[in-house]
């Protein structure tokens, strides 16, 4: 399996022939990635309802140049999605296939934010072998323990780093894979990554910073 991640939270996986993007939103496509980047797209996956998650110009140029792709995303989002003129396959539990490569949607809570109410957010493993969490540590996400990879959202609002370091030791991944940081200044993104490099390989886990737009790393099972 092929990761490559694009600002944020949007990632491109590719295994198995596939092609599946996931959560591409709004602080991606400022940060000179452009719609046309992503060419021979299966489908579009988008974790919960939140604009740094999803760019709707953005996922409707893609689905145009993608026409057999599907845009998955749990009833909330699908929901917005129609009131928006985007038509989304509702995917809140169970397995679907998009090609050769398995999706398992595990619901997980969005964490708390200020002064508002949360978005519904589903969480999604890919191949079983990548964890993608949306905006959650929640516990339904620890039966997903000893995956291979974890991509771990590591600079929010409504996290603190002693809860992210936490929540990737109760998962127990090989590896780890830094996403949401999109809104971080590039030199302190770099030093927070540094740290948690060390940390990880404390406990035998491996984190892949990629730093650079369009930087990639595989995975094996």
């Amino acid at each position: 399996m092929r990761v490559t991640k694009y600002i944020h939270s949007c990632l491109l996986i590719e295994t198995n022939g596939d092609r599946i993007l996931v959560d591409p939103g709004k602080l991606t496509f400022l940060g000179g990635v452009a719609p046309e980047t992503f060419g021979a797209v299966s489908a579009v996956v988008v974790t919960h309802d939140h604009a740094d998650h999803v760019d709707d110009e953005a996922v409707r140029k893609i689905l145009a140049r993608n026409p057999a792709a599907v845009l998955l995303t749990n009833a909330e989002g699908a929901a917005a999605f129609a009131k928006r003129g985007l038509q989304a396959t509702v995917f809140d539990s169970g397995v679907q296939r998009i090609g050769a490569t398995s999706i398992r949607a595990v619901p997980a809570p969005h964490a708390p934010v200020l002064a508002a109410v949360p978005p519904r957010n589903v969480a999604y493993v890919f191949g079983e072998m990548l964890l993608v969490p949306g905006d959650s540590y929640a516990p339904d996400l620890d039966a997903c323990r000893g995956i291979r990879a974890l991509a771990l959202p590591v600079s929010a609002p409504w996290a603190k780093e002693l809860e992210t370091a936490a929540f990737a030791e109760r998962i127990a991944p090989k590896e780890v894979l830094p996403i949401h940081d999109g809104f971080v200044k590039e030199t302190f993104l770099a030093q927070r990554h540094q740290n948690f490099e060390k940390y990880f390989a404390s406990a035998g886990i491996a984190f892949r910073s990629l730093l650079e737009p369009g930087a990639s790393c595989t995975f094996s099972p």
